[in-house]
């Protein structure tokens, strides 16, 4: 999805889109037999979306400037006019290559922060935008490029209708749940889902058992790091993002989801053998999208002894977001296959992010690496439903785990996954010192029992108490997360004090 389309593509493309898409899946079967992927070493990437809002911390719809401002092939566009992308170099994981991120993660934001400040603008690292209204979700606002007007066209020709945005969650103590019903014009209530999502190079023999633990692992990762309580001013979800991204790109009316077609936000259905299974359903569940077609063949492409593109196959793969997606990639004429996790929001700083990293990265190798697989002890449907509870309740919900039962996620961190984290990363080469660091976060929020979303919550609580309605509120709740998210103090460590 990160380059353009040359042209709005027509309908006559799609028999031949279709057809080489199929091609690119027959290529790529046969390099998962041949052999075909070098794998000197497993590096990571990262990839942070951020929000820029104005003075009086509202959307400033004000990408295009500051990237013009910027001129650093790191940032990009993303789909709203006030969203921005981080693309991080890749880097190994071993040593203290975690530390090295959180420097460079600092030097980047800043760069932009001076960029945005020219604009009258800030960033905003936060899962949902809390100042958002409705008429910022109007199309005029979505980013200038081809490939987002045509993917908001093509959702809504397939669904017929408009987007319907319903969802409630845990109340705010001593207050009643609250729920929203929204109607959306356009794709872009998916832009005020801002992530961060991380990579893990990964050889093709050993990619089903890294991305089946990925999947054990989402539920507890995301109760975790919640930070995306609030939306349109209704407090929702822990983590309002996990809902919000699939309603908002859902190409199915109401009956076609009462026929089970399944949706292009996915969690998938079954544990996996093989990399070759997750490309196969995406070509064999859903239609193209964007369907755009180049001059290469990839057998051709192959058999001359090039990586092929896979063109057509990548951009679909784009069009369908899985929580762990599959990618396949060409690197100095190199191929390699890589697990992108698109669970974790942005934010709250920037040693959160890198400590969710760690987490992330440690419990994966260590899980894909035990002698009898935790998720041959429990079904899909489990890890699923661990992936919504954690989202909607964060740390109050209750997760399923092999061996123990029903579990907060803080107590499964402390008691199971935490040691094994640290396992994998000492496996991993990592550094003592970047280790204790990142894990020594992780372990004290679970403490604290203090996440992004639970200090959103409970500031806003605060504020009402002070005689705030709820548009003041989150403004004020919002100016001081801008505050505390740029001094950078982890979030188990913020207070509730001005």
């Amino acid at each position: 999805m990160g380059t353009d389309l040359s042209a709005h593509p027509g309908r006559l493309d799609r028999g031949r889109y279709r057809r080489k898409v199929q091609r690119c899946l027959d290529t790529l079967a046969r390099m998962l037999t041949d052999g075909s992927f070098s794998f000197p070493r497993k590096n990571i990437g990262l990839e942070v979306e951020l929000n820029l809002v104005d003075g009086q911390l509202r959307p400033s719809m004000t990408n295009s400037v500051v990237l013009e401002a910027l001129g650093d092939d790191a940032f990009t566009t993303e789909l709203g006019q006030h969203n921005l992308e981080l693309n991080v170099p890749p880097r190994p994981l071993a040593g203290d290559s975690a530390l090295r991120l959180e420097e460079d993660l600092h030097a980047y934001l800043a760069k932009a922060g001076e960029s945005a400040a020219h604009t009258g603008s800030t960033v905003a690292m936060i899962g949902v935008l809390p100042t958002l209204r409705p008429e910022h979700f109007d199309q005029k606002w979505l980013s200038h490029k081809t490939r987002y007007s045509s993917l908001n066209d093509e959702i809504f020709a397939a669904r017929g209708e408009r987007i319907a945005l319903a969802m409630d969650g845990p109340a705010l103590p001593g207050a009643q749940p609250e729920r929203l019903r929204h109607f959306a014009e356009s794709i872009l209530p998916e832009a005020a889902c801002t992530s961060v999502q991380l990579h893990l190079q990964v050889a093709p023999e050993e990619f089903a058992a890294h991305w089946n633990a990925a999947q054990c692992l989402a539920g507890v990762q995301i109760a975790l790091a919640a930070n995306s309580p609030f939306l349109l001013g209704k407090a929702l979800w822990h983590e309002t993002r996990i809902p919000l991204f699939q309603q908002a790109t859902d190409t199915r009316p109401e009956e076609l989801k009462n026929q089970g077609v399944r949706p292009r936000v996915w969690f998938g259905e079954r544990w996996i053998t093989s990399i070759f299974d997750l490309f196969e359903e995406n070509v064999r569940y859903f239609p193209g999208l964007l369907p755009e077609t180049d001059l290469e063949d990839p057998i051709e492409a192959l058999e001359s002894g090039q990586a092929p593109k896979l063109s057509e196959l990548r951009l679909h793969n784009g069009t369908i977001w899985r929580w762990n997606r599959p990618v396949y990639d060409v690197v100095d004429g190199s191929p390699h296959l890589r697990i992108e996790n698109r669970v974790l929001p942005a934010g709250p700083t920037i040693a959160d992010i890198v400590a969710n990293a760690a987490f992330f990265y440690g419990a994966q190798r260590a899980l894909a690496e035990q002698e009898r697989p935790v998720w041959s002890q429990m079904s899909f449907q489990a890890a699923e439903e661990n992936l919504y509870e954690g989202a909607r309740k964060g740390f109050d919900a209750q997760l399923y785990w092999p061996g123990i039962g029903w579990i907060p996620p803080d107590e499964l961190a402390l008691r199971v996954l935490l040691p094994l984290a640290h396992e994998g990363l000492r496996r991993s080469d990592v550094s003592d010192e970047a280790r204790v660091r990142y894990l020594g976060i992780i372990e004290r929020r679970c403490l604290a029992r203090r996440s992004g979303a639970t200090w959103q919550r409970d500031y806003v609580l605060r504020a009402h108490e002070r005689g705030a309605d709820r548009e003041t509120a989150l403004n004020w709740m919002l100016r001081r997360y801008l505050e505390l998210s740029a001094e950078g103090e982890p979030v188990h460590t913020w207070t509730l004090d001005d």
